[in-house]
């Protein structure tokens, strides 16, 4: 399957390669995620991937992780079950980018340019992203740490929020049901009336999911207001909540019971932007914040557990930054971020509800303070020939000052084409976990830090575009727990070194049908778990009058499950299709079915995935 996959995709290009003219460019991508301030894509010397909302909503998911999985080359998300990824032991939600992963806090997830992860324990917590609140997502891979600090080692995953520029009131329901006692359901409305918009969504979810104790229910809300005060000056404020309630089974061979998971994630923010002719800027303050109330289950059903694990966290912050054209072909950005970064993790009692004392962590409170400034400069020497560099000087209140520095070329030697060379460090703080809590902590840990270096190829023709990326990373001081005097302890002393290759292409064939493809090959010196060796795409994608198909093939590759002595890997491929039908011009119906091949497989060790699933609803829109 692997070869068929990957021999299409080549054969698709060579015939439209030679089929194709370059007479006219296409419509060029703009995304802010590289530089803060709108860019053409042709000029950075990063590579962005964009996924924008239509993509995003017509296969009907409710998250936007298993989209972005598909159309994002080297980008993986670990799964056990139909609906939801959950928390602590056994969850799933593991973002890999390039064998950087998430899970370890090492691949950075924004909203409108806001850090948003966890606490106490730095990473992202992924049934927070919903598509309801998203109207386009950006991709940057590989370091993005000079403008977005610790944690975007890896690269960044950054959600633009939804607005309305259309005067007049829309509202979407879209309703769904199917395998295991599947419920989906969300509402939005926007609203635009001269200089004030708004965008409000809410959204619910349930499901048994394929085995006993891992059901899953959730509900989320987004608002979102926005005024311009005239051509030059806007200002909005957004939240987004969700709730979910998770059970843990365990694996098959051990499982699990009362282990159950009430936890609720959220984020607020204001911004004041400005734009004008030669520049452009925002400052904007936010806040995320988490509750999260864990059992963790007993082997012995008639045994369970006496207390909660319970953790609040928040992560508040302020960010400026101004865009400013110098002179003709320049580009310079400056800003400064501060955050204050809170935990607090204990046990209560469920008997009285009381705060227990506990051997094996150091409770209580914890608290840290990042500060930072950057500097990003862009030039156009040539008409074709753009050169970027940019450093961060960012402080942390605990392990002190980093340096973090990037620079880039980029060659168009064409109008259609243009080659990308990139050298870019990235790096992660420890976390409050790593540092405070539980025996192997490490007071005195220092910084994760890597580099990246990348050289990329972009060309498009008229309904064809391609591009190609090698890429090559070295990173050292990455965090272990290994045994220090005959106990473990967490200290840097890891390593990581990946190199790979990524190929992605998009043909539309004509005004009904539009194939894509990506590909991705990853090596690893050290092998880490959700990482895949091979991970490849093939969609098709058919629109006439009424009717949407989109049917999907992914094929998976030597994804770790388990790493050392007991190394595991898994290789499956999965068909997945939707359809949609509009019955009227406010009514459609739509079905989806995922794994219709009724693959037996695992992405987390001992979990097994279902086999094939249905979806089916209704979307009303008026």
């Amino acid at each position: 399957m692997k070869k068929i996959i990957v021999l299409t995709t080549f054969s698709i290009m060579t015939a439209v390669s030679g089929a194709q003219t370059a007479d006219s460019l296409a419509l060029q991508e703009v995304v802010v995620t590289g530089t803060r301030n709108a860019t053409d894509v042709r000029y950075l010397p990063m590579t962005v991937n964009v996924i924008g909302r239509q993509q995003l909503t017509e296969q009907h998911q409710t998250s936007v992780l298993p989209t972005v999985m598909q159309q994002v080359p080297g980008f993986f998300v670990t799964s056990r079950s139909m609906m939801g990824y959950g928390v602590s032991t056994g969850a799933a939600g593991g973002i890999n980018l390039r064998g950087i992963s998430g899970g370890a806090g090492q691949l950075l997830v924004l909203i409108d340019g806001h850090p948003q992860y966890q606490g106490i324990y730095g990473h992202p917590i992924s049934d927070s992203y919903q598509a309801l609140m998203a109207e386009r997502i950006e991709v940057l891979r590989g370091p993005a740490s000079v403008l977005y600090g610790s944690n975007a080692m890896g690269g960044v995953m950054n959600i633009v929020t939804r607005q309305s520029r259309v005067d007049g009131v829309r509202t979407d329901i879209n309703l769904g049901a199917g395998s295991y006692g599947t419920i989906q359901a969300e509402a939005s409305n926007q609203v635009r009336s001269g200089k004030f918009n708004s965008t409000v969504s809410a959204q619910y979810g349930r499901t048994d999911n394929h085995r006993p104790r891992m059901g899953f229910e959730q509900y989320g809300g987004y608002l979102k207001l926005g005024y311009d005060f005239n051509d030059h000056w806007n200002a909005y404020v957004d939240a987004n909540i969700t709730h979910f309630n998770a059970s843990h089974p365990g694996t098959e061979s051990s499982p699990l019971y009362d282990a159950n998971q009430w936890i609720t994630r959220g984020v607020v923010s204001a911004a004041l932007e400005n734009h004008y002719g030669n520049t452009s800027g925002a400052i904007s303050v936010y806040s995320n914040f988490g509750r999260h109330k864990i059992d963790d289950g007993t082997a012995d059903a008639s045994k369970p557990t006496q207390r909660y694990f319970r953790s609040k966290d928040a992560l508040t912050g302020v960010s400026w930054y101004q865009s400013v054209q110098l002179f003709e072909g320049n580009r310079l950005t400056a800003g400064m971020d501060y955050m204050h970064i809170y935990g607090y993790a204990y046990y209560t009692s469920k008997a009285t509800g009381d705060v227990m004392d506990t051997p094996n962590k150091q409770s209580g409170k914890s608290y840290r303070n990042e500060i930072a400034g950057y500097v990003d400069f862009r030039q156009d020497l040539l008409q074709w020939l753009t050169i970027d560099a940019g450093i961060r000087m960012d402080h942390h209140s605990i392990t002190g000052t980093e340096w973090i520095p990037q620079a880039g070329i980029v060659v168009r030697p064409m109008e259609t084409g243009e080659i990308k060379a990139m050298a870019s460090k990235g790096f992660r703080n420890p976390t409050m976990r790593e540092m405070y809590l539980y025996p192997p902590s490490n007071t005195d840990l220092k910084p994760e830090r890597l580099w990246n270096y990348e050289l990329s190829w972009r060309h498009r023709f008229e309904a064809f575009n391609y591009g190609l990326n090698l890429y090559y990373i070295k990173g050292d001081n990455m965090i272990q727990t290994v045994p220090v005097d005959g106990k473990p302890r967490n200290v840097n002393t890891g390593e990581i070194e990946n190199y790979g290759a990524e190929l992605e292409a998009q043909y539309r064939i004509n005004s009904h049908w539009t194939l894509s493809t990506n590909h991705s090959l990853l090596h690893m010196k050290n092998a880490v778990v959700a990482a895949p060796n091979y991970k490849g795409f093939l969609g098709a994608d058919y629109r006439c009058d009424k009717l949407t198909v989109n049917a999907g093939l992914q094929y998976i590759g030597g994804l770790y499950t388990a790493v050392g002595d007991a190394e595991q890997k898994e290789n499956f491929c999965l068909l997945n299709l939707s359809v949609s039908y509009a019955l009227t011009r406010n009514l459609a119906l739509w079905a989806r079915g995922e794994n219709l091949l009724a693959q037996g497989y695992e992405i987390n060790l001992g979990y097994p995935m279902p086999r094939a699933t249905m979806m089916g609803g209704v979307s009303i829109n008026f």
